[in-house]
């Protein structure tokens, strides 16, 4: 890793070596290429003197593999092996380094790294490629089609050159919209298992730098004493204390009157100064609602008709057919606050340039974010607020909400000060678990009535909870006619066809703030439509799997789920448990990409159970790195079955009671004794892989349990009658 750069500098420094070419593209979108540090591109590949090779990467990374992923692309289309290409995080700049599929913003998410770059930076790779190619045959006087770039070596018709002797006479031919892509039978890395991480090595050696380790010269630390509810000001504070606190500099209410800024010289100092603060709170418009307040909210709304038909259909007639079916199978399911607890707690540093400029050193999910908040508290153009991404210990979504909360906070504290020293913003775990965004509550109310066949006639189903999108500046990309798809995303396009399905929606107010969570809504629409298809089927006396795949005809989406959920029931050796033993399965969409999933239980309610095997089956399109896919998966099983056995946010009068990790227990290694990945071969487009492996876990776990005889329809686990050993 290197030192992130604003784009100019970034240029200047590349060009002082020597000769440099940039590919990439223009402001309008165009490709473009040179030689000149004053160029006015972006580049997305860029190749110095030496013949270095470095992808510029726009998506950040937090673990999920973007850095590995995008520089696979480049690397494989240009012609070189993983060895020869290193990586950078590209600067903040959303007129060209925008998420495709986000509009005018630069952002990771969405599981969409590779769905939004796979053309883009293959384009570029092709691009460098053809132009370094047709430099070598004018050089050599022979036809550019005899020519090959293969392991960093221009080779053919009996010649042979390392790219570095070409850099610069490549930049005398413009780059084409449309280079020739290698075809996969050329392919020599992408979907290869022996490709590994890029970014594995640094963190095994400790040379990875994280948000957290900056340590920049004569830099403070300041913390922040929150509201313990949220929506409550400072109404005065007494500092007194802290000032005995050795390291202790000030204490300032911030500009919002939400908390008051503690600034140290080191992290403890601050820690132990804003212990040591008392301060009066005004709670006057704070949350104050229990989570019991919250549930029978959503509970009082799903006993009445839906505000919003989502699929309008006619529900009075849908009720009518499921009131006359031969068999009725009904459940109602509760899923509380989530949080997001990274491994990393959140945190930035920010400083001034001898020139005015303002430098952001972050983790930076989505840079437009704060790069436009800034402009605002600093009073400074776009080109004057530069953003250095940094790599990120985790984040689940929460290093990229709406208001750039953490961002804005560091922001508001540098400006607190002369800005003669950086100031680092940092969060503890208590801060974390307690900081008022958490994955919303939500209930569902379903009804299936099945013929005397066992066939599905009529689905009714309610869903009720605290909308994520409404009241934020994503209002207008994710909602339509007042639907916030992200509710009801995995019901809505579900690619089960369920004949006579009404779906209903009402938002109920939210509880503190809400917040996209791994996979978001699919991590409880996902639950509740897969146990209800093995209730369904169980009902029906059918094979779970068999009574599935009635319900998954046809091409397309249906084809594919199916694929999953067969490869997965065959792997796992569905319906063949050994004694002692039981297994669930579950099949889900989610982000482009299909993931069936099997888990295997032992052990018994009284005693605790035991999660013997999970077995995996995933088709999220070519499969650009096999090692890093396995790697999302089992790390999505872990994370959505670990919340679903014993995690939950709960308020009293409106303050979280969880606190750390000994209240809010993340999953332990011997959670899982065994998990396998299988990827189904495709030839189809990359799909999102950091979030598909959530959304089924947990269903195909409560889905084993049910083996058991006890549905769970309330999470987590653990506290509706589910014991683990």
């Amino acid at each position: 890793m290197t030192t992130q750069l604003s784009r100019r500098g970034f240029l200047k420094t590349a060009a002082a070596a020597g000769a440099v070419l940039y590919v990439g593209v223009q402001a309008d979108g165009v490709m473009a290429a040179s030689n000149s540090a004053d160029a006015l591109l972006n580049p997305f590949v860029k190749i110095d003197s030496d013949g270095n090779v470095i992808a510029i990467v726009k998506h950040f990374e937090m673990g999920q593999g973007p850095a590995t992923g995008l520089t696979t692309l480049v690397a494989e289309e240009l012609g070189v092996s993983m060895d020869q290409i290193s990586y950078e995080f590209a600067p903040s700049d959303a007129s060209v380094y925008n998420n495709l599929l986000f509009g005018p913003f630069q952002g990771t998410g969405g599981s969409t790294a590779m769905a939004n770059s796979w053309m883009q930076y293959r384009t570029a790779g092709a691009n460098a490629r053809e132009m370094l190619i047709k430099a070598a045959a004018r050089d050599w006087g022979i036809d550019a089609a005899e020519l090959d770039i293969q392991n960093g070596q221009i080779i053919g018709a009996g010649n042979a050159a390392p790219l570095r002797e070409f850099v610069t006479a490549a930049a005398d031919f413009a780059p084409s919209e449309t280079p020739r892509l290698r075809d996969p039978s050329e392919w020599k890395i992408i979907g290869k298992a022996s490709t590994r991480r890029k970014d594995s090595p640094i963190k095994i050696n400790g040379e990875a730098k994280f948000a957290m380790d900056v340590q920049l010269d004569n830099q403070m630390v300041v913390m922040i004493k929150r509201t313990p509810q949220r929506g409550g000001t400072v109404a005065s504070f007494d500092d007194s204390a802290a000032r005995e606190v050795k390291g202790f500099i000030m204490a300032q209410t911030l500009p919002t009157n939400h908390g008051v800024a503690v600034y140290a010289e080191t992290t403890w100092a601050a820690m132990q100064a804003r212990n040591a603060l008392n301060v009066e709170w005004d709670l006057s418009a704070a949350e104050n609602r229990s989570s019991q307040d919250i549930r029978d909210e959503i509970m009082a709304a799903l006993d009445a008709d839906p505000v919003f038909n989502v699929n309008k259909a006619d529900l009075a007639s849908v009720r009518s057919t499921v009131d006359g079916a031969a068999k009725v199978v009904e459940k109602t399911f509760y899923f509380p606050l989530l949080a997001h607890a990274p491994m990393e707690p959140l945190n930035c540093t920010i400083e001034q340039t001898e020139e005015g400029d303002i430098v952001l050193h972050d983790g930076a999910q989505m840079p437009t974010g704060p790069h436009m908040a800034y402009q605002q508290i600093f009073g400074l153009p776009a080109d004057k607020i530069h953003i250095n991404t940094m790599l990120a210990g985790g984040s689940f979504g929460r290093r990229a909400t709406p208001d750039a909360d953490y961002q804005v906070e560091a922001g508001l504290a540098f400006v607190m000060t002369d800005r003669s020293r950086p100031v680092k913003l940092v969060w503890d775990r208590e801060d974390d678990i307690r900081g008022g965004y958490y994955r919303p509550a939500f209930g569902h109310k379903v009804r299936v009535g099945l013929d005397e066949a066992g066939t599905i006639v009529g689905w009714e189903h309610q869903v009720a909870g605290q909308s994520i999108m409404k009241g934020t500046s994503f209002e207008g990309f994710a909602v339509r006619d007042g639907i916030d798809h992200s509710s009801v995303e995995g019901i809505a396009d579900s690619p089960y066809t369920i004949p006579g399905q009404a779906l209903g929606l009402t938002d109920t107010e939210k509880a503190t703030s809400v917040l996209w969570w791994r996979s978001v809504g699919h991590t409880h629409t996902a639950y509740v439509m897969e146990v209800m298809m093995d209730l369904a089927a169980r009902a029906a006396g059918k094979d779970p799997v068999e009574f599935r795949l009635a319900y998954l005809t046809g091409a397309g989406d249906a084809e594919r789920k199916a694929g999953a959920l067969k490869l997965a029931a065959e792997k796992a050796g569905w319906g063949k448990a050994a004694p002692g033993r039981v297994q669930g399965i579950a099949v889900h969409k989610s982000f482009g990409s299909y993931v069936a999933e099997v888990v295997e239980l032992s052990g018994n309610l009284d005693d605790g159970i035991v999660i013997e095997k999970v077995t995996a089956a995933v088709d999220c399109g070519i499969a650009v790195n096999p090692d890093v896919i396995k790697a999302q998966i089992e790390g999505g099983i872990g994370y959505g079955i670990g919340h679903a056995m014993r995690d939950q946010i709960t308020l009293d009068g409106g303050a979280v009671e969880q606190s750390n990790f000994p209240d809010y227990e993340p999953l332990r290694i011997s959670d899982i004794k065994e998990i396998e990945t299988h990827i189904v071969a495709s030839a189809e487009a990359p799909t999102g892989i950091g979030e598909p492996g959530t959304p089924p876990s947990a269903p195909a776990l409560a889905n084993a349990i049910a083996q058991l005889d006890v549905v769970v329809a309330e999470l987590p686990m653990a506290e509706n009658g589910v014991s683990f050993a």
